[in-house]
């Protein structure tokens, strides 16, 4: 979790396009990286290459299709943690290792760790945050799973 600032600053203008371009327009392709590239005016090479230092730096977390899991059979949870500040890095990255964690943001509150998670079933879940407090040794994780779905478009113009 980098500051908005620090990180927009890092980043060139192919970076910005690329990132605008991938958030809700990720081609559906055999080369999805060439597909872009053409619609950017550079190389395929070029594109893949900056996609992944983007994912080295930590501002790209994952790639992946946002698909409605109460259609799949799946249940989410959003998440809140009281993470002391020495177990932050951990806590963080122990969260992030789940494929089924979609959002991860650090709040200014008690509760400074939010997150979202998708299981196959509340018992996936609750064994999931039983093993996250295991290893991080964060206990206080309150599970606020959806009452009613709410679905929005989101795009962050970077």
């Amino acid at each position: 979790m980098k500051e908005r600032n620090e990180t927009n600053a890092q980043l060139d203008d192919m970076d910005r396009t690329i990132l605008n371009q991938i958030q809700s327009h990720f081609p559906v392709e055999t080369r999805p990286y060439l597909v872009l590239a053409e619609k950017l005016g550079c190389s395929e090479l070029e594109v893949i290459r900056r996609v992944q230092n983007l994912k080295d730096r930590e501002i790209i977390r994952r790639i992946g299709a946002n698909c409605n899991s109460r259609k799949l059979g799946y249940t989410s949870t959003l998440c809140a943690a009281r993470v002391p500040a020495h177990l932050m890095k951990r806590f963080v990255a122990e969260v992030n290792s789940y494929p089924g964690v979609t959002h991860n943001y650090r709040r200014e509150h008690n509760y400074n760790v939010w997150f979202t998670l998708i299981a196959p079933s509340e018992q996936d879940i609750d064994r999931i945050l039983d093993g996250i407090s295991e290893v991080t040794g964060v206990s206080e994780i309150i599970s606020l799973p959806a009452e009613r779905l709410f679905k929005i478009q989101v795009d962050f113009e970077v």
